[in-house]
C-alpha cells in the first residue's frame, strides 16, 4: 500500500466508527421513545 491509500484507509476506518456510534445513540433513542409510547398515560 502507498502512504495515500494508509491515509485514506484510516480516515475511512474513523469515519465508519463515528457512523457506527451516531446509529447506536439513534437506536438507543428509537428504543426510548417505543417505550414511552408504550406507557399508558
Amino acid at each position: 500500500m502507498e502512504v495515500a491509500e494508509v491515509k485514506e484507509y484510516r480516515q475511512l476506518q474513523q469515519e465508519n466508527a463515528r457512523l457506527k456510534r451516531l446509529l447506536a445513540e439513534r437506536d438507543l433513542e428509537i428504543d426510548v421513545i417505543k417505550e414511552v409510547l408504550a406507557k399508558k398515560w
